[in-house]
């Protein structure tokens, strides 16, 4: 009983995983050294737009590096969703203790005779 492997190189998915996340990256650090006014300067939910911008490209990366060399596109739609819901709600949720709790902070420091030592 023969098995006969056909052995599939993945040498250009590795190359165009290699380059999404490297134009990814180059983008947040070119707005990152440039700080664009239009996103900087408009706030959205008690933070600047470039944050939100920097947040979204981030969890993207995160997302596609899971996707990619974990394998997860081979799986079963059923435990994609359980890995992905799982973190999209645990990400969602800290950020909104990070704000809810940086907001509350920063009014104190500002409203009141606490001053900023720091």
């Amino acid at each position: 009983m023969s098995h006969a492997h056909e052995h599939v190189s993945n040498t250009k998915r590795i190359w165009m995983v290699f380059g999404l996340l490297s134009v990814v990256t180059t983008v947040e650090v070119f707005l990152g050294i440039i700080r664009p006014d239009f996103l900087f300067m408009h706030n959205f939910i008690s933070m600047n737009l470039l944050n939100w911008v920097f947040i979204i490209l981030t969890l993207y990366k995160a997302y596609y590096i899971v996707w990619a060399f974990m394998h997860m596109e081979g799986e079963k739609s059923s435990l994609r969703w359980a890995v992905v819901a799982t973190v999209i709600f645990l990400v969602l949720y800290i950020l909104f203790i990070l704000l809810v709790e940086a907001d509350y902070i920063y009014e104190v420091f500002k409203n009141s005779t606490i001053k900023w030592n720091f």
